[in-house]
């Protein structure tokens, strides 16, 4: 007999994410959360974000894509993975 955590678990890990957005607050950071963020889309995330707010640019990651670099966006679209969702940024750069 299992015990009901471990059927909670289960269950759990095997949810994948179909967005992500991280924040990188340190700039040496950056090329780790690269890598990481690729894997991610490798694995079934459909849309993620890496924002750095030291250097003012946003990597956007999509499934079946290349990764965009996009310098100080006024603004960020859910796309169609999370329809209508706008992610307002200027208050981040300033």
């Amino acid at each position: 007999m299992r015990c009901t955590y471990c059927r909670t678990k289960t269950k759990i890990s095997s949810h994948r994410p179909r967005f992500f957005i991280r924040v990188n607050v340190a700039h040496r950071q950056s090329q780790r959360y690269s890598r990481k963020n690729a894997r991610n889309i490798n694995n079934q995330v459909k849309l993620g974000w890496l924002i750095d707010r030291k250097t003012c640019r946003v990597e956007i990651y999509r499934q079946g894509q290349e990764q965009e670099v996009v310098e100080s966006p006024a603004e960020l679209s859910g796309e169609d993975i999370l329809p209508g969702f706008v992610l307002n940024l200027q208050a981040l750069w300033a």
